[in-house]
């Protein structure tokens, strides 16, 4: 397969290890939920990277369907490279904006999306699909890194979106650029799209077959004469003697020895008229399959539609060239059950939000949301446009969205980062689920689950192998003198006796001939979690 190169693509391939943990800040006056929770709809303030690397805990491997629409790099959108990564040519980057003149913009662009790529792989759930939104500026270079990330046989579809309504009659081109593309790739090779409900309306019974509900279709195919000369011979109506034979250059579908079994069977409509054409009965009891393909253009949704939404949502335009909801409700659809949790890390406008609750609303769904916006306007327009919608748009042309589309989020915002090193020296030192949430992921490799956690116990979830625990409290100085003693391990054992249990604390006074009596594993704050995730 080959591979794309681009400057500092070996120093940022392996950039998102080296993305510290960051604790996730509930801000109780920015949501809408009584109680702020990680298991809510949640939207993020803050760097993308982190915020991405914050959830893997909670979230790897559960995320059904991403959708992204990151910066196209037309050298109009004024983003900046921003990336603290530890190289001299990539720190020369940092804070500034990238403009159509740079001429490393292309690699500054591929810099910035990689480790994102990366860490979205890692949150998505093994049967998951991702979609990108990106126009001909980076869209070569996107594919081969999705090739690289996702893995080439991964790859599901490179849509055509017709984006423009209008012609553009500015290009100086006198070519009109009227589309986008969204590049689709699973998580692995069995991931397939679910396809569209096929049309019931053409099912009927104006005959009162007693085999129910039946369609006419086609019995033309498509080889001529030359090609397949058996599907070139005359049909005969037994009832008016009318001879019907196909056009040359087509053939009829079907074999004569099938041909046969369908008129058999009464299943071929003849015409009254001589120049008219058969045609086959099909019922619906034999339609075996629900839905029909999803079509690789998309041309009946618009940018405008987008820009239309927000100003009817806000009553102004409030942000530029936002997504329509329809074009990600249905992306969305296509990838997702009713439970699932769909995440959009460049978050925008909010539109990933608005689709998954309009679709809620559509089909009772339970779907949950998942945004990550960097900018200021995150509370004043991604954050405030789920919260009009939600409540209902009392001039929106939608019925739905007058009523309110129902949900409740959180709102975080990216908080200090997990130190783990200088933890007992007492510098920004972390709540107790953070650190819980940390090390159990760290460990163990699997998810955390915030439910499980009893802190009193110091009890922080059951892993494929472990039961865990964390001997620790936020405070540096009664932290110092915790360890694992035997009145806790006989205290453990006999809550999970003969189960293996791995135990983090700042210290242990057991010997080693205890710790395997009691199955038990001691794991030394701060050091150990890194050893245990070897």
């Amino acid at each position: 397969m080959p591979i794309l190169h681009f400057k500092g693509k070996s120093v940022i391939q392996n950039h998102h290890h080296t993305v510290k943990f960051h604790e996730l800040e509930a801000v109780k006056g920015k949501g809408t939920s009584k109680e702020p929770s990680l298991d809510d709809n949640l939207i993020i303030q803050g760097d993308n990277l982190i915020a991405l690397k914050a959830l893997l805990p909670t979230y790897a491997g559960k995320v059904k369907c991403i959708y992204i629409d990151p910066p196209y790099n037309t050298g109009n959108e004024h983003w900046i490279y921003n990336d603290n990564v530890n190289s001299p040519m990539i720190k020369e980057w940092i804070g500034k904006e990238v403009a159509r003149d740079d001429l490393s913009r292309h690699d500054k662009w591929c810099c910035m999306i990689y480790p994102r790529l990366t860490l979205l792989r890692d949150l998505l759930h093994n049967e998951g699909i991702i979609f990108i939104s990106i126009d001909d500026n980076e869209v070569q270079y996107l594919r081969m890194m999705l090739d690289e990330v996702f893995g080439e046989s991964n790859f599901l579809a490179q849509f055509v979106w017709k984006a423009r309504q209008h012609k553009d009659t500015r290009a100086l081109t006198n070519i009109s650029t009227d589309h986008e593309y969204i590049l689709a790739y699973g998580r692995s090779e069995n991931v397939r799209l679910l396809g569209v409900k096929r049309d019931e309306s053409k099912f009927s019974n104006p005959d009162n077959d007693p085999r129910g509900d039946w369609m006419s279709r086609s019995i033309l195919g498509l080889a001529t004469q030359e090609q397949r000369p058996n599907l070139h011979f005359d049909l005969i109506d037994s009832n008016t003697g009318h001879i019907f034979c196909p056009p040359a250059n087509t053939g009829w579908r079907y074999s004569k020895e099938t041909m046969q079994k369908l008129m058999k069977g009464k299943k071929i409509l003849f015409p009254k008229k001589k120049d008219g054409r058969p045609r086959e009965k099909k019922f619906r009891s034999e339609m075996t399959n629900e839905c029909v393909s999803f079509d690789s253009i998309i041309d009946d949704v618009f940018t405008a539609d987008g820009t239309a939404e927000v100003r009817e949502i806000f009553g102004e335009q409030a942000f530029d060239f936002p997504k329509p909801s329809k074009l990600i409700s249905r992306l969305v659809e296509q990838a997702t059950d009713q439970d699932s949790v769909i995440l959009d890390s460049f978050a925008g406008s909010g539109t990933t939000a608005h689709a998954v609750l309009a679709l809620n609303a559509e089909d009772g769904g339970n779907r949950r949301f998942i945004l990550v916006e960097c900018e200021d306007y995150a509370d004043k327009i991604t954050a405030e446009r789920v919260r009009r919608v939600s409540k209902g748009v009392k001039d929106a042309k939608d019925e739905n969205l007058q009523k309110g589309l129902g949900g409740t989020f959180s709102y975080y915002k990216i908080g200090k980062p997990i130190d783990i090193d200088r933890m007992l020296d007492g510098d920004d030192i972390p709540s107790f689920e953070s650190l819980a949430n940390y090390a159990f992921f760290t460990a163990t490799g699997e998810t955390f689950n915030p439910k499980k956690v009893n802190e009193k116990d110091f009890y922080i979830g059951s892993s494929s192998t472990y039961e865990v625990f964390l001997l620790y409290v936020p405070d540096a100085a009664k932290l110092r003198g915790m360890a694992l003693n035997l009145d806790f391990a006989e205290k453990i054992e006999k809550k999970f006796p003969r189960k293996q249990k791995l135990v983090f604390a700042p210290a242990c006074f057991l010997e080693e001939f205890d710790l395997r009596e009691r199955n038990i594993r001691f794991a030394q704050l701060p050091f150990e979690i890194y050893r245990l995730a070897e």
